[in-house]
Protein backbone atom coordinates (compact mmCIF):
# COMPACT_ATOMS: atom_id res chain seq x y z
CA UNK A 1 0.00 0.00 0.00
CA UNK A 2 3.13 2.37 0.45
CA UNK A 3 3.83 1.34 -2.74
CA UNK A 4 0.85 2.75 -4.16
CA UNK A 5 0.85 5.69 -2.81
CA UNK A 6 4.91 6.26 -3.38
CA UNK A 7 3.82 5.51 -7.33
CA UNK A 8 1.04 8.02 -7.09
CA UNK A 9 2.75 10.99 -5.60
CA UNK A 10 5.72 10.23 -8.22
CA UNK A 11 3.11 10.64 -11.26
CA UNK A 12 1.09 13.38 -9.67
CA UNK A 13 4.78 15.21 -9.42
CA UNK A 14 5.68 14.44 -12.75
CA UNK A 15 2.50 15.83 -14.45
CA UNK A 16 3.02 19.28 -12.27
CA UNK A 17 6.54 19.76 -13.56
CA UNK A 18 5.72 19.17 -17.01
CA UNK A 19 2.52 21.57 -17.15
CA UNK A 20 4.99 23.78 -15.36
CA UNK A 21 7.77 23.38 -18.41
CA UNK A 22 4.67 23.75 -20.91
CA UNK A 23 3.60 27.22 -19.44
CA UNK A 24 7.24 28.28 -18.54
CA UNK A 25 8.09 28.04 -22.67
CA UNK A 26 5.09 29.70 -23.46
CA UNK A 27 5.81 32.85 -21.59
CA UNK A 28 4.60 35.30 -23.69
CA UNK A 29 1.18 33.14 -23.40
CA UNK A 30 -1.32 35.81 -23.20
CA UNK A 31 -5.53 35.67 -23.33
CA UNK A 32 -5.49 38.59 -25.82
CA UNK A 33 -5.09 36.50 -28.33
CA UNK A 34 -8.67 35.37 -27.99
CA UNK A 35 -10.33 38.54 -27.83
CA UNK A 36 -12.00 39.52 -31.39
CA UNK A 37 -10.28 42.13 -33.62
CA UNK A 38 -11.51 45.25 -33.20
CA UNK A 39 -14.47 46.32 -35.52
CA UNK A 40 -13.53 48.11 -38.79
CA UNK A 41 -16.33 50.78 -39.56
CA UNK A 42 -16.46 52.54 -42.95
CA UNK A 43 -15.97 56.22 -43.07
CA UNK A 44 -17.25 58.58 -45.70
CA UNK A 45 -15.26 61.08 -46.50
CA UNK A 46 -16.28 64.16 -48.88
CA UNK A 47 -14.96 67.91 -49.81
CA UNK A 48 -16.21 70.88 -52.23
CA UNK A 49 -14.07 71.00 -54.07
CA UNK A 50 -13.20 67.55 -54.81
CA UNK A 51 -9.90 65.88 -54.43
CA UNK A 52 -8.76 67.01 -50.73
CA UNK A 53 -6.29 65.11 -49.11
CA UNK A 54 -8.17 63.67 -46.08
CA UNK A 55 -6.26 61.82 -43.30
CA UNK A 56 -7.61 60.52 -40.29
CA UNK A 57 -6.03 60.92 -36.57
CA UNK A 58 -6.49 57.28 -36.87
CA UNK A 59 -4.33 56.94 -39.71
CA UNK A 60 -5.83 56.12 -42.54
CA UNK A 61 -6.74 58.48 -45.33
CA UNK A 62 -7.41 58.99 -48.95
CA UNK A 63 -8.68 61.42 -51.81
CA UNK A 64 -12.11 62.54 -51.48
CA UNK A 65 -14.48 61.60 -52.68
CA UNK A 66 -14.02 58.64 -50.75
CA UNK A 67 -14.52 55.97 -47.78
CA UNK A 68 -11.93 54.42 -45.14
CA UNK A 69 -12.17 51.80 -42.70
CA UNK A 70 -11.47 52.72 -39.67
CA UNK A 71 -11.23 50.66 -36.35
CA UNK A 72 -14.09 52.41 -34.18
CA UNK A 73 -12.09 53.82 -31.18
CA UNK A 74 -13.58 54.24 -27.95
CA UNK A 75 -13.36 58.13 -28.07
CA UNK A 76 -14.07 59.86 -31.26
CA UNK A 77 -11.53 61.08 -33.81
CA UNK A 78 -10.58 63.57 -35.99
CA UNK A 79 -10.38 64.04 -39.72
CA UNK A 80 -8.46 67.02 -41.75
CA UNK A 81 -9.01 67.75 -45.00
CA UNK A 82 -5.87 69.46 -46.97
CA UNK A 83 -6.01 71.05 -50.75
CA UNK A 84 -3.33 73.30 -52.54
CA UNK A 85 -4.11 76.62 -51.96
CA UNK A 86 -7.28 76.21 -49.55
CA UNK A 87 -7.11 76.56 -45.78
CA UNK A 88 -6.78 72.84 -44.09
CA UNK A 89 -10.45 72.16 -42.25
CA UNK A 90 -10.25 69.48 -39.47
CA UNK A 91 -13.56 68.08 -38.69
CA UNK A 92 -14.14 66.11 -35.49
CA UNK A 93 -16.53 62.94 -35.32
CA UNK A 94 -17.67 61.09 -32.93
CA UNK A 95 -18.02 57.28 -32.36
CA UNK A 96 -21.65 56.11 -31.12
CA UNK A 97 -22.18 52.78 -29.73
CA UNK A 98 -25.21 50.84 -29.45
CA UNK A 99 -24.77 47.91 -27.61
CA UNK A 100 -28.06 45.82 -28.35
CA UNK A 101 -30.34 43.29 -27.13
CA UNK A 102 -31.63 40.26 -27.32
CA UNK A 103 -33.31 41.24 -30.70
CA UNK A 104 -30.89 43.62 -32.04
CA UNK A 105 -27.40 43.44 -32.90
CA UNK A 106 -24.87 45.58 -31.70
CA UNK A 107 -23.72 47.94 -33.66
CA UNK A 108 -21.41 51.35 -34.26
CA UNK A 109 -22.44 54.54 -35.50
CA UNK A 110 -20.12 57.52 -36.92
CA UNK A 111 -21.25 61.02 -36.99
CA UNK A 112 -21.58 62.86 -39.17
CA UNK A 113 -21.81 60.50 -41.49
CA UNK A 114 -20.93 61.50 -44.46
CA UNK A 115 -17.76 63.43 -42.93
CA UNK A 116 -17.85 66.86 -45.18
CA UNK A 117 -15.57 70.10 -45.24
CA UNK A 118 -15.95 72.96 -47.58
CA UNK A 119 -12.61 74.58 -48.52
CA UNK A 120 -12.25 77.98 -48.93
CA UNK A 121 -9.15 79.59 -50.59
CA UNK A 122 -6.24 80.89 -48.83
CA UNK A 123 -6.20 84.20 -49.67
CA UNK A 124 -7.34 86.58 -51.89
CA UNK A 125 -6.77 85.56 -55.20
CA UNK A 126 -3.97 87.41 -57.16
CA UNK A 127 -4.43 90.90 -58.63
CA UNK A 128 -3.25 92.16 -61.43
CA UNK A 129 -1.46 95.14 -61.15
CA UNK A 130 -3.85 97.70 -62.63
CA UNK A 131 -2.31 99.41 -65.82
CA UNK A 132 -1.66 103.48 -65.95
CA UNK A 133 -2.35 104.89 -69.43
CA UNK A 134 1.05 106.29 -70.78
CA UNK A 135 0.99 110.07 -70.50
CA UNK A 136 0.91 111.76 -73.67
CA UNK A 137 3.15 114.12 -74.77
CA UNK A 138 2.06 117.87 -75.71
CA UNK A 139 2.17 118.04 -79.13
CA UNK A 140 4.18 121.02 -80.60
CA UNK A 141 1.13 123.90 -81.55
CA UNK A 142 0.31 124.04 -85.36
CA UNK A 143 -1.50 127.42 -85.24
CA UNK A 144 -1.31 130.77 -82.92
CA UNK A 145 -4.38 130.16 -80.65
CA UNK A 146 -6.96 132.27 -80.50
CA UNK A 147 -6.84 135.65 -78.32
CA UNK A 148 -8.72 134.87 -75.51
CA UNK A 149 -10.06 137.30 -72.70
CA UNK A 150 -8.68 134.61 -70.00
CA UNK A 151 -4.52 134.75 -69.61
CA UNK A 152 -2.85 131.36 -70.44
CA UNK A 153 -2.00 130.16 -67.05
CA UNK A 154 1.06 128.26 -68.05
CA UNK A 155 2.47 132.09 -69.36
CA UNK A 156 4.03 133.85 -66.95
CA UNK A 157 2.46 136.37 -64.66
CA UNK A 158 2.61 140.10 -66.27
CA UNK A 159 4.73 142.04 -63.95
CA UNK A 160 3.03 145.13 -62.47
CA UNK A 161 4.60 148.93 -62.92
CA UNK A 162 3.95 151.72 -60.41
CA UNK A 163 1.97 154.10 -61.30
CA UNK A 164 2.97 157.44 -62.22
Amino acid sequence: MIMRRVFALAAGAGLASLLAGLLAGCSSFSLDSFKPAPQLVPVQLESTPPGADATTSLGPGCKTPCTVSVAAPDAGFSVTFNLPRSQPVTVPVQVIRNPGDFTTPASTVIEPSPVFAELKPAGPPPRAKPMRPKKKKPKAAAAPAAVSAFPDPSAPAPTAQPAR
